[in-house]
């Protein structure tokens, strides 16, 4: 395990929806990395700048200061170029989809997690990789799971702070009147899946499921539960481990950390054990 009491040589990349989101927590943390380690501030104004600025960190530590997704695209970016088994990442959460990096165990507060940029140790995590060389780093949800209001209004309208605004002034000036209440979409149905977790069916088509959930545990395995139709009595879930899932059947939807995915009728996930490097707490 590798530490880092020693001054580095950082890449502090900034995500354009932390900046507009919490600029105060985003300057918290470039004033404490910066006051610790060298650092290179870069501030990328979307994701094909963030992307060259990841590939050419150099001999730079890259730290992200953004949320789930700025994270888990910088972890894409590095797999997809062959490059993540040689470059240990880390994070200041900033933005309001942050359940990824929780679950990984970063801190949530701008100076905590700074400082454990500064001072931490490199942890080695276990990744699912699917077939389309998609990455999930925390869990995957099938049928997708809605993030919470805060989440998505972080993610729709971080990056357009003006699209409130707009809102609420064409409203004060276009009368109201009676329209027709909008129906809520449905909640996703049963589904008809086939899950094979190592080649071993765990539920097949004839038995519909409410819900699939695969996660990566800490010992190069996946946690795989899937939730049965229950019609009158509770059904138990179905549980199983293994080191490759794959899922078949009508088009179904997937959320992978804060992204959906799909239409899909086949999907394998496989865990990559230790892939990915991530500077976490020493405790």
């Amino acid at each position: 395990m590798a530490t880092f009491a020693t001054p580095d040589q950082l890449l502090v990349i900034i995500d354009p929806v932390a900046r507009r989101t919490d600029g105060e927590s985003v300057r918290i943390a470039k004033d404490v990395l910066s006051a610790g380690a060298a650092a290179k501030v870069c501030l990328p104004e979307g994701p094909e700048e963030f992307a060259r600025v990841l590939a050419r960190r150099g001999s730079r530590r890259p730290v992200v200061v953004g949320d789930d997704r700025a994270l888990t695209r910088a972890v894409a970016l590095l797999h997809r170029q062959r490059e993540l088994a040689g470059c240990v990442l880390s994070m200041v959460p900033v933005g309001g989809a942050l359940g990824v990096a929780q679950a990984l165990g970063v801190p949530t507060g701008a100076v905590a997690a700074a400082r454990a940029v500064l001072d931490g140790a490199e942890r080695r995590l276990d990744l699912l990789v699917d077939d389309s060389d998609g990455v999930v780093l925390g869990a995957l949800r099938i049928p997708p799971v809605p993030l919470a209001a805060q989440d998505e209004a972080a993610l729709t309208e971080g990056g357009r702070p003006w699209l409130r605004t707009c809102q609420s002034v064409i409203r004060t000036l276009v009368p109201s009147r009676p329209s027709r209440t909008a129906a809520a979409p449905p909640p996703p149905g049963p589904a008809r899946l086939r899950v094979e977790v190592d080649g071993v069916t765990l539920v097949d088509l004839d038995q519909p499921v409410e819900a699939v959930s695969v996660t990566p545990d800490t010992s190069g395995t996946a946690v795989v539960e899937v939730r049965p139709l229950s019609l009158g009595a509770e059904a138990s879930p179905l549980e199983a481990r293994g080191r490759t899932v794959t899922v078949s059947g009508a088009d179904f939807r997937y959320r992978a950390d804060a992204a959906v995915a799909g239409p899909v009728r086949r999907r394998t996930w496989t865990v990559r054990e230790g892939a990915l490097g991530l500077v976490l707490p020493r405790w």
